[in-house]
């Protein structure tokens, strides 16, 4: 009885519990969410387990001990966890929670050696656990992080059994520290799986969110603060009025990071219409590029935006190309009341469109822009992935001042603070470093999203005391400078956790956490995403990494050929070595490689050594190779600083590296070029130099 009234009140369903076969010595692993977990599996799961609890706990489960067969032991005594081994290897089925705490995060803790320990003595079948929902009960320890329920719904998962491996003549603490990753990457595992969603439609989901906390102050920018609820009242009204004017499923967007723009969004979700996000910092002709290979016919923006960035002259061509440009001053405008009615009566209705795909363009690098068209399915399983790798609450507070025409300010900086449920502040331009600390000080930020370059801008820029509220710094979308790194350090007193990612990857594929951090990767893979390394020839080290999963691209938007899906592993183009401890570092972009005198160089590394002999505080430099009559290819390098090439060739012979990666010729500029998400723009050095140094 007891069973059916928790099931029904909690509108349960447990996954996999037929997984469950004890044939074999059995440790059940589940995550710690709330006080109510113990007794949730007690319910569910066969009558013969035994439950390990704390010493300390044992004392206050008064009934419940009696309700289940329990073991209370003293975690810090070695003596009685070697009694736990026995008792498994003896056919008692034992479940634990490794975490050994109740979770105060909302996402998974540390893990105590002395679970793995036990699991891997007993050679036992290992089944991970996960419990989802829990965490937003009254019962959880996550009181004002979240709103909470009595009854909120829960979802129970039982992945597959796995073993956790004792490797014969390695030290037992290596043996642990191996077997604890292994268990969280399965807990991980089953949590994305509990999590995931197929055939979802963005504003559904935003809207679920926004019903769980209507009167949040969801969004700041320049001009104000907007709630949920002011926000989606303003995307149905935006979309009743989007629903006469565009006439085609694929709609431009021309508009910075204001709360219209989020609101212009989730609008044309609301009508099933596919944005396709135009760069602005790329200029006329890109832009005219994005729209050609979107085959748009109506793009949105706003006059006062066109105004403030000076883009009338963009907007003039875009009207001689044809298109038809809508003004959001003008939307506003036109809404008559029949309009405000229909959006007081529609505003909490879920769409009943499919969500379809937002549209994100490549720079270029490659000839002509292609589209890289995500489904709302990656972007959904991105944002899941990212929030079993974030711990976040709404006491959090995102800044992002990444353009949205960015996949890392799309997805990271906003698609997973809405959809979670976290406040987030949007700034138009990341380039207003001192803007950007004194928001981050005054709105107390905690969370910040930003490219390289960005975050050397904040530094310099930034009194000592502006970044006191921040709790994680994320880096992104380029290399991790050192110099960076240090000065956040020194000056801050903030670990930078450098992440990566691909726009064909909604755009996140790995990251460290304060969990699992280590210097000079790029962290470790999100959970669900599949990965392998494909042999170079040529380069010995590492491969190129391949992804598989379901935040992958649905495929391109590519000129003259229209729609081309991806299909099977998608090439990153990047060379990586990946770690026993699944950590990635990234070597260079196959393309930022050369091939001189039949040796394959990196440019990447060419460039770090320029860099490291550069004398001033803040150095810039790029180096790019173009062909060459009688090496083949031949590495230029620009610099903000005059270079001694003498000065390269010495740190090259001190570093064992051959002179072959020393640039044949210099030049001092006064900026190195860089795209909209803080790159550098090597398209333009590569043809400046071509023009100068070109045979």
């Amino acid at each position: 009885m007891l069973r059916f009234l928790v099931s029904r009140l909690l509108r349960l369903r447990i996954i996999g519990l037929d997984r469950l076969t004890f044939l074999r010595p059995t440790v059940i692993m589940a995550n710690h969410v709330s006080f109510f977990d113990a007794l949730l599996l007690a319910l569910l799961l066969p009558k013969n387990v035994c439950f390990l609890i704390n010493t300390a706990i044992a004392k206050k489960l008064g009934w419940f001990a009696k309700l289940r067969h329990t073991v209370a032991i003293d975690p810090q005594n070695p003596y009685a966890i070697r009694e736990m081994v026995k008792l498994v290897r003896s056919g008692v089925p034992l479940v634990i929670f490794p975490e050994g705490r109740i979770t105060v995060t909302g996402s998974m803790m540390k893990m105590y050696a002395g679970a793995a320990f036990i699991a891997v003595k007993s050679e036992a079948d290992v089944y991970p656990v996960w419990i989802d929902g829990l965490q937003y009960s009254r019962w959880s320890r996550m009181h004002n992080k979240w709103p909470l329920q009595t009854f909120p719904r829960v979802r129970v998962t039982i992945g597959a059994s796995m073993r956790l491996p004792i490797e014969r003549g390695v030290p037992m603490r290596t043996v642990k520290e191996r077997a604890v990753r292994m268990l969280y990457d399965a807990l991980q595992s089953v949590a994305y799986d509990t999590r995931k969603q197929t055939n979802v439609n963005l504003y559904n989901i935003w809207l679920d969110t926004a019903k769980k906390h209507p009167h949040m102050p969801i969004v700041e920018d320049v001009n104000g603060v907007a709630t949920y609820k002011k926000l989606v009242q303003g995307a149905t009204a935006l979309s009743l009025c989007f629903d006469k004017i565009v006439t085609k499923d694929v709609v431009g967007v021309l508009l910075p990071n204001v709360n219209a723009h989020i609101a212009t969004l989730f609008a044309l979700f609301r009508i099933g219409k596919s944005p396709a996000m135009l760069n602005f910092s790329l200029g006329v002709r890109h832009m005219l590029e994005h729209c050609d290979v979107a085959s748009l016919r109506n793009v949105i923006t706003s006059r006062a935006f066109v105004e403030k960035a000076q883009l009338a002259a963009a907007i003039d061509a875009m009207i001689d190309h044809g298109l038809v440009i809508t003004y959001l001053e003008d939307v506003r405008a036109s809404l008559t009341i029949g309009d405000k009615l229909r959006t007081l009566l529609l505003r909490g209705r879920r769409s009943k469109h499919a969500g379809r795909s937002v549209i994100l363009f490549t720079s270029g690098s490659e000839g002509r822009s292609k589209g890289v068209v995500l489904s709302h399915d990656n972007i959904f399983a991105n944002v899941q992935q990212a929030r079993l790798m974030i711990d976040s609450t709404q006491q959090d507070k995102i800044m992002n001042a990444l353009p949205l025409f960015h996949s890392f300010g799309l997805t990271a900086g906003t698609m997973f603070p809405l959809l979670c449920g976290i406040p987030i502040y949007t700034y138009p331009s990341p380039l207003h470093y001192k803007t950007i600390c004194e928001l981050i000080y005054d709105r107390n930020c905690t969370i910040l999203f930003g490219t390289s370059t960005f975050l050397a801008g904040y530094a310099r820029a930034a009194h000592p005391y502006d970044f006191r509220s921040l709790r994680y710094v994320f880096a992104g979308a380029e290399k991790l400078s050192s110099t960076v790194q240090a000065t956040w350090n020194s000056k801050f007193g903030i670990r930078i956790l450098e992440g990566y990612g691909t726009t064909e990857a909604a755009p996140i594929v790995s990251l460290n956490t304060p969990l699992f951090a280590k210097q000079g990767t790029v962290g470790r893979p999100v959970p669900g995403l599949r990965v392998r390394i494909e042999p170079i020839d040529g380069i010995a080290a590492g491969g190129k990494l391949l992804l598989q999963g379901d935040q992958m691209m649905r495929g391109y938007l590519i000129h003259d050929r229209g729609f081309v899906p991806n299909e099977g592993w998608y090439d990153t183009g990047d060379v990586v070595t990946i770690d026993d401890e699944g950590f990635i570092a990234i070597q260079a972009r196959l393309k930022r490689f050369a091939k001189i005198a039949g040796e394959m160089i990196s440019l990447d590394i060419s460039e770090r050594i320029v860099l490291n002999v550069c004398t001033s505080e803040q150095p810039s430099a790029a180096v790019v190779c173009i062909s060459d009559a009688r090496k083949g290819e031949r590495l230029i390098a620009y610099t903000t600083e005059p270079i001694d090439p003498t000065r390269v060739r010495d740190a090259l012979q001190k570093q064992q590296l051959s002179p072959l990666f020393a640039p044949s010729a210099y030049e001092t500029i006064e900026a190195i070029p860089l795209l909209g998400s803080g790159k550098t723009d090597y398209v333009t050095l590569t043809k400046r130099a071509q023009t100068k140094y070109g045979s």
